[in-house]
């Protein structure tokens, strides 16, 4: 179907949107909370592209219409996007603990974010954050000379890698202070958040229950260490003053918008923190996690690597040299995206793929889920780099595969993510071979997608 051949707001004629069975009373809320991916998947296999889910007891019910397709993903993302808002309950309760920064501000406030944001995140800007890129990746290869048994998780070393780097980007000098902090908080206030937005009735956050004193206790903290240094970025009396992310922020200004104010500093920062360490994170333990389980695709990147590299560090400008490993990291993310699910609220009644989907409706897309969708990729659970070359990425929809995002509202740091994932996994690869202990990776749908577990490979060094 052709994107917007039968959509349009205003256009809630349409049919019935088919309904994924479950319990009596509940519907799929248990399906939901003990499988949510595997839940989105099952629907899609047995009734198709759009399928309403029903969660919940009479009363509290939530009604999801899930769009699985390429076509949908860009009318919901891109085409229909101003009929597709952030509403839902889930996007508020990450705003209420993570700020409005650009990830979950709207309408006037995240055009005004995104004018002030987008100079700071041109091409030429983020390259120069290669430096840092490789230099905390250098760091944490250092510290696998003496892994027990040569075992490291490389789940919990790549977050380690990716939240260094994005706090070292940010802040500059005052990378330790602010990367214990967070280390510490965002696991706490995550969970709060998780807890929160998939329940269907919460209680007020002022209330003294054992949750929400400890998911204020971590919020105190991680604002206080931000305002800390915001305060000090503002009156100039910080030593790491100068080209680091939050000295731009503090700075940026345009003819039209006025510049942050201290507390949409901290919620653009907090924001980044989020978005920025997360993502990347779980894109660098899967590609290694896929590497380490097929060691003949660990071969080719790493060949590629040599070839290029050689023993000099790498620079913004082998993200293009390293074509093989680009499409290591895209495959990562087609099989594991980041963001496995991405949910809207319809304003207006329309259609998509046929189906009437009302106005108010709880809209979700999943990547998880079209990233697997038979239609475009065959054999879908296959790990396959091959799938991305620029001949094969010409050959399909745009939106079969959509890691970060897209349209009016694209993930902004992007070229980052894939610099990022890039050069330090050039790195890792030129430094480790890698075997995989834990071939089986559980995962769940978070803010971003988790690991339930460890994800261990036996590594041993290149030049021992």
């Amino acid at each position: 179907m052709a994107v917007g051949a039968d959509a349009g707001v205003g256009a809630g004629a349409g049919a019935e949107v088919p309904v994924l069975g479950g319990v009596p009373l509940l519907g799929s809320l248990p399906d939901l909370k003990a499988d949510s991916l595997g839940t989105y998947l099952r629907a899609q296999h047995q009734h198709g592209d759009v399928v309403r889910i029903d969660a919940g007891p009479p009363g509290l019910r939530a009604e999801l219409y899930c769009v699985f397709s390429p076509e949908g993903a860009q009318q919901v993302l891109a085409s229909e996007s101003a009929n597709f808002r952030k509403d839902n309950h889930f996007y508020q309760e990450v705003r209420e603990s993570f700020g409005n920064g650009l990830l979950t501000a709207q309408d006037g406030d995240y055009l005004r974010q995104r004018r002030l944001v987008q100079p700071l995140f041109t091409r030429r800007r983020v390259d120069g954050y290669a430096g840092a890129v490789a230099a905390e990746t250098a760091a944490v290869l250092d510290g696998w000379a003496g892994a027990p048994d040569g075992v490291v998780d490389v789940s919990d070393q790549m977050m380690h890698l990716a939240l260094r780097a994005v706090a070292r980007i940010l802040f500059g000098t005052d990378v330790e202070t602010t990367a214990d902090v967070v280390a510490r908080s965002f696991p706490v206030i995550t969970e709060y958040v998780l807890r929160r937005g998939y329940s269907p009735a919460n209680i007020p956050r002022t209330w003294p229950t054992p949750g929400n004193r400890r998911a204020a206790a971590a919020l105190d903290e991680l604002y206080g260490v931000c305002d800390q240094i915001i305060e000090q970025r503002r009156r100039g009396g910080s030593e790491a003053a100068g080209e680091d992310l939050l000295t731009l922020l503090a700075a940026a200004r345009s003819a039209d918008d006025r510049e942050f104010d201290a507390a949409e500093l901290r919620d653009q920062v907090l924001i980044f923190l989020l978005a920025g360490h997360e993502t990347t994170a779980t894109s660098l333990c899967f590609a290694l996690h896929l590497l380490a389980r097929h060691p003949e695709q660990q071969d080719l990147a790493r060949a590629e690597v040599s070839r290029v590299l050689g023993a000099r560090t790498p620079e913004a400008a082998d993200l293009d040299r390293l074509p093989f490993l680009g499409q290591v990291v895209k495959e990562a993310m087609r099989l594991y995206p980041a963001a496995p699910v991405i949910g809207r609220k319809s304003v207006a009644a329309t259609r998509i793929a046929g189906y009437a989907v009302p106005a108010g409706a709880d809209v979700i897309l999943a990547p998880w889920v079209t990233h697997r969708h038979p239609a475009h990729w065959p054999d879908p659970d296959r790990f396959d780099p091959g799938r991305f070359t620029p001949e094969a990425e010409a050959g399909r929809p745009r939106y079969a595969w959509f890691p970060f995002g897209g349209g009016p509202r694209a993930c902004i740091g992007q070229h980052f993510s894939m610099l990022e994932s890039v050069l330090a996994l050039a790195m890792i690869l030129r430094a480790y071979a890698f075997e995989a202990v834990d071939t089986e990776i559980p995962v769940s749908a978070g803010i971003t997608l988790r690991t339930e577990g460890p994800a261990r490979c036996r590594v041993r060094r290149l030049d021992a």
